[in-house]
């Protein structure tokens, strides 16, 4: 009996398929802050916020026919993909109008917040710290980017197991039920297909995929209104809950607070990146070339830096602790020099990293994605002796999966077996069959109601 593992795909989420998931309740509580209707205008389609803006400052509400009219026949996909994000988001909703015509209205909460982000006026989003006097310790923007990169890139050293990288208990149960680590019977987190999935996405992608995951498991939706770095603002008012949430955010690099008890932080980059949203561009390679240091993938730098021989062996042109762990998660160390690490592919290593959860496919994804630019210029860019071996220890592991089950052989007769048998598939608990031989493999869930059925059968024969 052979049985392939299903490998499951990480899903990155972006902030509207989050907020499709949260209660109407909680979506007008969250559309009551300016800064929020904002972000979340932003991070519509081009045509949707055509529409918002037309009925921004409209009170009655409009045909759904006159809205139908405001695109062509041709791109009537487009208009409807439109409807559907805005009334899944709660930012627009029918309205039966004067006559029985449906017409369309903008969510009036949504309406006023956004005309004050837009316009101006209401309260302050956020108590900025002028009113503590200036800061005798006021970072610049490249220290700002320095500690952000570096606390972040403490998580991403603790999910490839460097020995250095310590978090605290929460943001490695976090990291856990977030399914980009496992821990067994207690023992260290080890990290998992999906993970080593999350490694290689941009930082960009990693924040916003992160920062969801952990409002999930807070089951609260929280609004932090980030306006611009260098910009410090004052933690007087904050309830209990809110400070733990700060304290979280300077464990992720989002925020900079010099010590616990200080009375002021300041959001870093990483904290303005995430609250501009994430573009498709950005999260469609962890390869691509990018602008700011914070939007591309840590430590891999603008060029590749792997060089892969037909005989096994990685040359990594890199001083990247992180990218030399990713190495080391599918290979085995040989040297290590100031600028380069020697590594070899080899079956235990990759059968290893298979056995963690991490995919042949990825392993050759993160090899080609990294490949040096001399690489580049041959086609294909990994040797072909490589990449196919490769699958081919990944298929030796997964030929065979084990599967608990209760054994029924011995039947007297070929009716008994064939009873039985269909009785275990009408209940959905049959695993393996040999009909040429009466034996019959079922779950063990499904034994003991398996039994009682048997037991019935004899007793009426």
């Amino acid at each position: 009996m052979t049985m392939m593992k299903l490998r499951v795909q990480l899903q990155c989420k972006n902030l509207h398929e989050y907020l499709r998931e949260l209660s109407p309740e909680i979506l007008d509580r969250l559309y009551n802050h300016p800064a929020t209707c904002l972000a979340v205008y932003r991070e519509l389609p081009s045509l949707a916020k055509n529409y918002v803006m037309r009925m921004l400052f409209l009170d009655q509400p409009l045909p759904q026919a006159a809205v139908a009219l405001w695109v062509k026949k041709d791109s009537q996909k487009d208009h409807d993909e439109c409807v559907s994000v805005l009334a899944g988001l709660r930012l627009w909703h029918s309205q039966q109008l004067q006559g029985g015509l449906q017409g369309y209205i903008l969510n009036p909460v949504f309406k006023d917040n956004l005309r004050i982000a837009l316009l101006g006026g209401g309260r302050a989003w956020a108590d900025e710290g002028s009113s503590l006097g200036p800061d005798r310790h006021a970072r610049d923007i490249e220290s700002l980017d320095r500690y952000a990169m570096e606390r972040w890139e403490v998580i991403l050293h603790f999910m490839v197991g460097s020995p250095s990288a310590a978090v605290s208990q929460d943001l490695a149960q976090l990291l856990v039920q977030a399914g980009l680590m496992k821990s067994e019977s207690g023992e260290a987190p080890y990290i998992t297909s999906a993970g080593f999935q999350f490694l290689l996405l941009d930082t960009a992608s990693q924040l916003w995929y992160f920062t969801l995951q952990y409002l999930k498991s807070a089951q609260v939706p929280a609004y932090y209104p980030f306006v611009r770095t260098l910009q410090d603002y004052s933690v007087e008012g904050m309830s209990e809950s809110l400070l733990t949430f700060l304290q979280h955010l300077r464990e992720f690099g989002l925020v900079f607070q010099r010590k616990r008890k200080s009375r002021r932080y300041y959001p870093t980059r990483l904290a303005i990146t995430l609250a501009a949203g994430v573009t498709s561009s950005s999260s469609s390679s962890s390869s691509s070339s990018s602008s700011s240091t914070l939007g591309s993938t840590p430590g891999a730098g603008d060029t590749g830096f792997i060089v892969v021989e037909t005989n096994y062996r990685i040359y990594a042109y890199t001083n990247s602790e992180l990218q030399i762990a990713l190495v080391a998660l599918f290979s085995e160390m040989l040297y290590r020099f100031p600028n380069v690490v020697v590594a070899q592919v080899t079956r235990e290593s990759v059968q290893q990293a298979i056995a963690n959860g991490i995919t042949a496919q990825q392993i050759i994804h993160f090899l080609r994605t990294r490949a040096h630019p001399v690489m580049l210029k041959q086609t294909p860019v990994l040797p072909p002796t490589i990449t196919d071996q490769i699958r081919l220890w990944e298929l030796e592991r997964d030929r065979l999966q084990f599967t608990e089950g209760v054994l029924y052989n011995q039947f007297l007769s070929q009716t008994d077996f064939e009873v039985l048998r269909d009785r275990a598939q009408g209940l959905g608990c049959l695993v393996w069959q040999d009909v040429t031989h009466r034996v019959m493999v079922v779950t063990p869930q499904g034994h003991s109601e398996v039994k009682r059925f048997w037991k019935r059968q004899k007793s009426h024969t």
